[in-house]
């Protein structure tokens, strides 16, 4: 990942704004990124656009992001930190395995069928071809993190004693297929919209009791 500057800056004059950090600045850097490859597609978006977006120099831009892969990849990341910092707020000893199990794939659901995730999926699905780099970001940065935070998920309760699989990661792909993917694809071809959080949590209930009734002790 890009760098932050975190250093300290020295104050302008009386009544200039005070200077954003570089955490802040490459924050609303990859958020103008987000709203620009979703107006342009991946080819069709310069650094100068995000730039004039986020309100800084390009200089300020290949500083802090290097290249427009880098860039996509931060814009990937940024989503999919989402699902990750919710489920380290799972507390495994303070709820049953359903519970808990729940509470994961409706936190999945939530990024799985958030517009923007949709939006950027469908770019690299059109692109991919192209730029081989944004099938391999999406994987490195969405895929490969997601599907491992649920299948150690799953590894911990079979090491409690509350379900028993052979194989977590495996287990892990079936979910999050079942969670997902039929929604998601009639999403992705505008055929529907994507489902609420009401009916993300219901899904993820569902799911929750398929898969548990396969694999309790």
């Amino acid at each position: 990942m890009a760098p932050y500057l975190n250093e300290q800056q020295p104050c302008r004059g009386r009544g200039r704004p005070p200077l954003r950090s570089g955490e802040e600045t490459l924050r609303l850097i990859v958020e103008a990124a987000r709203q620009e490859f979703q107006l342009g597609g991946y080819a069709g978006t310069g650094m100068s656009a995000i730039a004039a977006r986020a309100g800084v120099s390009t200089k300020t831009l290949y500083r802090l992001v290097p290249t427009k892969a880098e860039l996509f990849r931060l814009v990937i990341h940024s989503r999919a930190g989402q699902f990750i910092l919710a489920a380290d707020e799972l507390d495994d000893a303070a709820q049953g395995v359903a519970a808990g199990l729940e509470r994961l794939l409706t936190a999945y659901g939530k990024l799985a069928f958030d517009p923007g995730v949709i939006a950027v999926y469908r770019l690299i699905i059109g692109e991919c071809g192209r730029f081989p780099e944004l099938g391999q970001a999406f994987f490195e940065a969405a895929i490969r993190p997601t599907s491992r935070i649920m299948a150690d998920w799953l590894a911990r309760q079979c090491a409690r004693g509350s379900i028993a699989l052979d194989d977590p990661e495996q287990a892990a792909d079936m979910l999050r297929g079942m969670m997902v993917m039929e929604p998601q694809r009639a999403a992705l071809l505008g055929q529907v919209a994507p489902p609420d959080a009401s009916e993300i949590a219901d899904r993820a209930k569902a799911c929750t009791n398929v898969f548990l009734e396969g694999c309790r002790i």
